[in-house]
């Protein structure tokens, strides 16, 4: 048995990872954009919208 085999197993469980955390990151995002429209719905605002002009 050559080493390819943990080589490629390697690049294969490193690919998952990356696969796995981009649709992670990307799934957290869409979640919480959906939170936020939910509670600018209901009225809640974030902070950071209403002190924008009013900095020194």
């Amino acid at each position: 048995m050559s080493h390819a085999f943990y080589i490629y197993a390697a690049w294969g469980l490193t690919g998952l990872t990356v696969f796995g955390l981009i649709a992670h990151t990307l799934f957290e995002n869409f979640r919480l954009q959906a939170d936020l429209k939910r509670l600018e719905a209901m009225g809640i605002r974030r902070r950071s919208t209403e002190t924008q002009g009013k900095q020194p």
